[in-house]
C-alpha cells in the first residue's frame, strides 16, 4: 500500500516536472519569436528606406499602443467605446501645451496622459460598476460627448477644422526613418508596460474577474478598485497614443477620435484574439496593413475588406492567433 502510494506520488511529481520543463520551453520559444521580431522590426528599414512603408509601420505601431492599451479593459471584461475620446484628450492636452505654452514635448506628452488618466479616474468609479451592454453604452456615449466638447469648444480646440501644424516631437525627429524608430521605442515601452501588468500577479486578477467576478470577490481581489486601476493605466495609454498620432499626421481633429475609431481598436482585439495580448498586435497588423493592400481595387475596396474579415471571423471564431495553436498541433501530429 505505501509503496503504491509512493509510485503515485512519484508518478505525480515527474508529470509536474514535466510540465514545468515544457511550460518553460514554451516561454523561451516565446522569448526567441518575440526577439526575431523586433530584430527584423529594427532592421528592415536599414535594407529597404520606402517613405509609405516607414509611415505604415510608424502607424502601426503607435496604434498598437491604443490597441494593446484597450486589451487591458477587455481582460477585465469590459468592452470600452471611449477609447478614442481619451485618446483625443491626451492628443488637445499635449498639442495645445506645446503650441500655445511652448511647454517641452515629454513634459507635455505626460500631461496628456495625465489628463487621460484624471478622467478615467473620475468617471472609473461609476462606469465600471456597470457590465454587459449597459457598460458598452455608456461609454459610447461617453466618447461622443468628449467629442462633441472638442467640437464645440473651439475658441481652444479649433472646432470642427481642428489644430493644423503640430511640430514634430523634437528637431531630430522630422524624417520619416527617424520618427518610426521613435514610433517603435514608444510602442515597445507601452506594450512591454501592458505586458508586464498581464505577466503579474495583477494579470491573474484580471482574469479571473473576467471569469468569475462575484468568485474573484469572495476570493479577496479588491474588484472594483482593480478595474478602477486598469481603466486609469488603459486610459493614460491611451492619451499618449493621440499625442503621438497627432504629432505624426502634424494636425489634429475631432473626426481622429469617434466612434468609429473606438469601433476599429475594439476590431483589432476581435480579429486579432482578445484572450492574448499578442493578438492585440496582430489584429492592429491586419487591419491597418489589409485596406493599404486593398487600395488598387478602388471600386471593391470596402466590399473585399468586409468579405476578408468575415471569413477570417468565421473561420477563427477565436482570433488570428489561434493559427498559431491550430500550426503547433498540427506540427505535433507530424512529428509524432
Amino acid at each position: 500500500m505505501n509503496a503504491s502510494a509512493s509510485d503515485a506520488a512519484a508518478a505525480e511529481i515527474t508529470q509536474a516536472q514535466d510540465t514545468g520543463v515544457a511550460s518553460l520551453a514554451a516561454k523561451r520559444r516565446w522569448q526567441a519569436v518575440v526577439l526575431l521580431l523586433l530584430i527584423a522590426a529594427f532592421a528592415w528599414p536599414l535594407v529597404e528606406s520606402n517613405t509609405f512603408l516607414l509611415a505604415m509601420g510608424s502607424l502601426i505601431a503607435l496604434t498598437s499602443i491604443g490597441a494593446t492599451s484597450l486589451h487591458l479593459i477587455i481582460r477585465t471584461g469590459h468592452i470600452s467605446f471611449a477609447h478614442a475620446g481619451f485618446m483625443g484628450i491626451g492628443a488637445y492636452v499635449c498639442v495645445l501645451l506645446i503650441m500655445r505654452l511652448e511647454v517641452p514635448f515629454v513634459v507635455a506628452l505626460a500631461a496628456g496622459a495625465a489628463a487621460s488618466g484624471a478622467v478615467a479616474l473620475l468617471i472609473g468609479p461609476i462606469v465600471l460598476r456597470l457590465t454587459g451592454k449597459y457598460f458598452v453604452l455608456v461609454t459610447f456615449l461617453l466618447g461622443e460627448i468628449i467629442r462633441m466638447v472638442f467640437v464645440e469648444w473651439s475658441s481652444m480646440t479649433g472646432g470642427a477644422n481642428g489644430i493644423f501644424g503640430v511640430p514634430a516631437p523634437y528637431a531630430g525627429i522630422s524624417t520619416p526613418l527617424a520618427f518610426y524608430y521613435f514610433a517603435l521605442t514608444a510602442a515597445l515601452l507601452c506594450v512591454g508596460l501592458c505586458a508586464r501588468i498581464l505577466s503579474s500577479e495583477i494579470g491573474r486578477s484580471m482574469d479571473a474577474i473576467r471569469e468569475a467576478e462575484r468568485v474573484a470577490q469572495c476570493s479577496g481581489v479588491p474588484v472594483l478598485r482593480l478595474k478602477v486601476t486598469i481603466f486609469v493605466i488603459a486610459c493614460a495609454l491611451a492619451g499618449i497614443h493621440g499625442a503621438l498620432l497627432a504629432h505624426f499626421l502634424h494636425y489634429v481633429d475631432p473626426g481622429s477620435f469617434g466612434m468609429v475609431d473606438s469601433l476599429n481598436l475594439v476590431a483589432m482585439n476581435v480579429i486579432g484574439g482578445m484572450n492574448h495580448l499578442a493578438g492585440a498586435i496582430i489584429g492592429t497588423i491586419f487591419l491597418t496593413g489589409l485596406p493599404e493592400l486593398l487600395r488598387g481595387y478602388v471600386e471593391l475596396q470596402r466590399v473585399l475588406f468586409g468579405i476578408i474579415l468575415i471569413v477570417v471571423m468565421a473561420v477563427l471564431p477565436g482570433g488570428i492567433i489561434e493559427l498559431v495553436g491550430r500550426l503547433k498541433q498540427l506540427a505535433t501530429r507530424r512529428s509524432r
